[in-house]
């Protein structure tokens, strides 16, 4: 269920970075600094990879659970250079990225 909250949570992010919207700042100084829109794509696909992956481990499909911890670890790297352009956004769906990487490496453990 986290994981499909990410995805939805990527997929506004995405979606609100093409329509350029104002709720972002925009660096002057970053090395990962890309065009808003660019990271709003990102993000959409992101977001889009990570719902399939949720409703493929909620369904009990047998790569679900590699799928997940592979795009939840994506997310999180994405999410940590997209840093300073929203921090709070940012650093809320770290946290959550880092709870399902624990959740499904866990899982995958017992």
């Amino acid at each position: 269920m986290p994981l499909l909250l990410s995805g939805v949570l990527s997929i506004l992010q995405g979606i609100a970075g093409i329509a350029k919207d104002r709720l972002f700042g925009v660096p002057r100084h970053y090395e990962y600094r890309f065009d808003l829109t660019s990271w709003g794509w990102i993000h959409l696909v992101v977001g889009v990879a990570l719902v399939i992956a949720g409703a493929a481990l909620l369904r009990a499909v047998p790569w679900g659970r590699g799928a997940g911890l592979t795009i939840a670890a994506i997310s999180l790297v994405t999410q940590f250079m997209f840093i300073p352009y929203y921090p709070l956004w940012s650093i809320s769906v770290m946290t959550l990225d880092l709870i399902i990487l624990w959740g499904l490496a866990r899982l995958a453990t017992t």
